[in-house]
């Protein structure tokens, strides 16, 4: 009997990307996701070979992509529940995007790219992509049943996954063969794609949430009144922060303390997309043998150990290349699991009414402390050193799963029977 369980849960998977609207929005996620590994490789890149950025820098670097998460998700999700087309608007910003993106190689081949250039380049993708994000769970729900949240986002995880094995390994070899600024053209690529695949799609999304269903704070109310996903919230957001103080400074880390190269920090991040790919692979598995809860539980402490490595990693040789591996393979691995546990869970439960909003909240927890991560990585980098900051990040990462053992998450094997009802609920009397 569990062999064919395990059988039957490949074919659903696959058998979703026979569905045109799921296929075409899963090729647009998946072709946007490898350019989006090319631009964290080689807009850093850029910084610090061109223009001779250091620590404090590649903070606020960061934190200009990380900052549109703080200020905009919230009020970009109460937005975009009042929208009727929220498809359309993440075309709008797969182009804008793309013009955001070219203008950095055409700096850069006039003479005059500069920090402040990076900066705001970085600003107005990371804006245009809280746009995209906060439409895109409305978009996801029109094309994959409730039934098959799991499965679908067990897909797109090991599209991300596969993402983060080809983009920084095609990203290291594009930059050490175009230069970095040049290597971007194809990420502005891949957001053409996308844009042209989401214009395929003709599915239908939820109505418009009504004007009395809470406002701009409905979705943070929601979140503050219940506890479980509440606490889950503050355990992904400490994991989060802690995590950007390792990608903050892992590029001035590993080509200064550790004298990688181009080539060898492409596949180091491309082992965590290795990792990630057998995360997504099992994700779907470990959730139905051991719960929903526990796997969540499993994949905080499966992608953060592995990260004690990274502080861990010593000499310019091939033992330091191996603990880097070491720890990308694992917290890629983990991070799936968490990932698609999390948002099966999150999209479940939300009402729809609240969708955007609610996931404002998410966003602004999760990617929003990350510019202040970045720009605290980059003021204790310069501090107290490099190795210093990285181990303060790991060890909180570790600690975050506290947060998760108080919420009574771990007790949830599975979404319960009336979820669903419960959600109508909410969402008729327009909580």
């Amino acid at each position: 009997m569990a062999r064919r369980g395990k059988a039957r849960a490949a074919p659903r998977r696959v058998g979703l990307l026979r569905e045109r609207g799921f296929r075409l929005y899963w090729s647009a996620q998946s072709i946007s996701l490898v350019g989006d590994e090319i631009n964290i490789l080689a807009i850093p890149l850029a910084a610090v070979v061109l223009l001779d950025a250091g620590a404090a820098e590649m903070g606020w670097l960061t934190a200009a992509a990380l900052l549109p998460s703080l200020l905009l998700s919230i009020p970009g999700g109460a937005w975009a529940d009042r929208q009727t087309n929220r498809r359309r608007a993440m075309i709008v910003a797969d182009i804008g995007r793309f013009a955001a993106i070219v203008s950095v190689p055409l700096a850069y081949a006039w003479g005059s790219l500069t920090l402040a250039h990076l900066f705001l380049t970085e600003f107005v993708v990371g804006a245009l992509t809280v746009l995209f994000r906060v439409c895109n769970h409305h978009v996801y729900a029109s094309v994959v049943d409730a039934e098959r949240y799991v499965d679908g986002n067990a897909l797109l995880s090991g599209s991300r996954s596969a993402a983060e094995v080809t983009g920084p390994s095609t990203g290291g070899a594009l930059v050490q063969a175009l230069s970095a600024p040049f290597a971007l053209l194809v990420d502005a690529v891949t957001y053409l794609v996308s844009a042209v695949c989401l214009g395929g799609i003709r599915t239908r999304e939820a109505p418009p949430a009504p004007r009395e269903g809470g406002g701009l704070a409905g979705g943070l109310r929601w979140m503050t009144v219940n506890r479980t996903p509440g606490l889950l919230l503050a355990g992904v957001s400490m994991l989060s922060l802690c995590r950007t103080f390792l990608m903050t400074l892992l590029v001035l880390y590993g080509t200064t303390e550790l004298g990688l190269t181009a080539g060898a920090l492409g596949a180091v991040l491309a082992a965590f997309g290795l990792g990630g790919l057998a995360g997504a692979y099992a994700a779907p598995r470990v959730v139905r043998r051991i719960g929903l809860g526990p796997a969540v539980v499993t994949g905080f402490l499966w992608f953060s150990l592995p990260l004690l490595l990274v502080p861990l990693a010593e000499g310019q040789g091939p033992l330091a290349i191996a603990a880097l591996v070491a720890s990308q393979l694992g917290a890629g691995c983990g991070v799936a699991v968490l990932d698609i546990s999390t948002n099966s869970y999150l999209i479940a439960v939300i009402p729809t009414t609240l969708r955007s909003r609610v996931m404002g909240v998410v966003q602004t927890a999760n990617f929003g402390v990350r510019p202040i991560g970045a720009v605290l990585a980059g003021t204790l980098g310069t501090a107290l050193g490099l190795r210093p900051t990285l181990w303060i990040g790991t060890v909180g990462a570790v600690l975050s799963v506290l947060w998760v053992a108080a919420s009574g998450l771990p007790s949830i094997r599975k979404l319960p029977e009336n979820a669903t009802r419960h959600r109508e609920e909410h969402e008729e009397a327009g909580v």
